[in-house]
């Protein structure tokens, strides 16, 4: 039922919303680097640039959260935090007994805060839908290029023409602004750091994004450009290969299955995936450490498992987002290469494999602005 909300005639309406907060948080490094700051925190301004873009695309709405603080977007975050230091206390497992700990009264404070907001967006979409119907609500929002994930979900119908409940639309919204935030934000920050790490790969992708920009004014990416930048998009998945945003996953057998040894998993039984050891498999990926982008020239991927790369897991319950999220990626990180050098820091990252691939104490680079003329 959720699949139109991802159909490629949605996502190019997106493009726009990317760029313009790409280019809010640009505006911020060139200002910060302005007043000497030059050693950014990647997870901290990308989360950011992430959560205001979709606030626009789910609910379209503006919190300009990149410059000034939003109770809402303050709640998502302390929700992320909370649920990432749960899920590292076995004590707090039980919903009874965490709800009486400090952590868990501030889970459910932070998420009243988020449902009321989300519900408060569905009353008003509620209240006007009626009184357009939908296929006046439909051509109203095609003249402005616009339709948002309310919008798909509330006109969402299932086989007996039934549509979503409320709490069911405000669960969905809730989700993919919880889950789709921070690891996009994983990915791009350790791509800025692979590309730091590489400066003669930074440099092929800032010169592929200049010339498919040269004679273009104002420089913005256009949803016919994403399928022109083929090494950026191998430096995107090379990146994801080597720090996947979600390190793990679990799923519940559906029946038995058998291993190569003879040992048996057995139905019901909850089994966790690990998708950065599958992505750090000598035997498939040669000397896995190593970032290599051309492992994913076209050329290279041939007779390789489908299942050797699953950034975004695989089968009927892999991401429902995964376009979404190459799409925000490839144009914040063509924009970034053309605006701004990046350069690795002086001390080394350690990674953490939290619920989303995080690095301790954030992920620190250097920025340099690069000219006009140099753009």
């Amino acid at each position: 039922m959720l699949t139109p909300a991802f159909h490629f005639n949605i996502l190019k309406s997106y493009v726009k919303i990317f760029n313009d907060s790409a280019k809010v948080m640009h505006a911020k490094w060139q200002r910060l680097v302005t007043e000497g700051h030059t050693r950014l925190d990647m997870f901290e301004h990308i989360s950011l640039m992430t959560l205001d873009n979709l606030q626009k695309c789910v609910f379209s709405f503006d919190s300009n959260c990149q410059e000034k603080p939003s109770g809402y977007i303050a709640a998502i975050l302390e929700l992320s935090a909370l649920v990432a230091k749960r899920h590292q206390q076995l004590f707090q497992y039980t919903d009874f007994v965490y709800y009486l700990t400090h952590d868990g009264q501030r889970f459910r404070r932070a998420c009243r805060q988020v449902h009321d907001f989300t519900d408060a967006v569905i009353r008003e979409r509620r209240r006007t839908l009626p009184d357009q119907g939908a296929d006046d609500f439909l051509k109203a929002k095609a003249k402005t290029k616009t339709l948002d994930f309310i919008d798909v979900l509330l006109l969402t119908k299932d086989e007996d023409g039934k549509g979503l409940s409320d709490e069911d639309i405000r669960a969905e919204a809730d989700t993919f602004m919880f889950e789709g935030h921070d690891t996009t934000a994983s990915g791009l920050s350790w791509v800025l750091y692979n590309l730091a790490k590489h400066p003669k790969y930074q440099e092929r992708c800032r010169q592929e994004v200049k010339e498919l920009l040269k004679d273009r004014e104002p420089k913005e990416i256009e949803w016919d450009d994403l399928t022109q930048l083929p090494f950026l998009t191998m430096c995107i998945k090379e990146s994801l290969r080597l720090h996947p945003p979600v390190p793990t996953v679990s799923r519940r057998c559906t029946q038995d299955i058998a291993l190569p040894d003879g040992r048996v998993i057995p139905k019901g039984v909850i089994c966790l995936i690990s998708i950065f050891g599958i992505h750090h498999n000598p035997t498939v990926w040669p000397d896995p450490e190593v970032y290599d982008p051309f492992r994913f020239d076209p050329e290279n991927i041939k007779g390789r498992s489908p299942l050797a790369f699953i950034p975004f897991s695989a089968g009927p319950r892999n991401c429902i987002g995964q376009s979404f999220a190459m799409t925000e990626m490839k144009v914040v990180l063509a924009l970034t290469l053309l605006r701004f050098r990046v350069l690795p820091d002086k001390e080394e990252p350690r990674r953490s494999p939290e619920l989303i691939l995080r690095a301790e104490g954030g992920l620190w680079l250097r920025v340099e602005p690069l000219s006009a003329g140099a753009q």
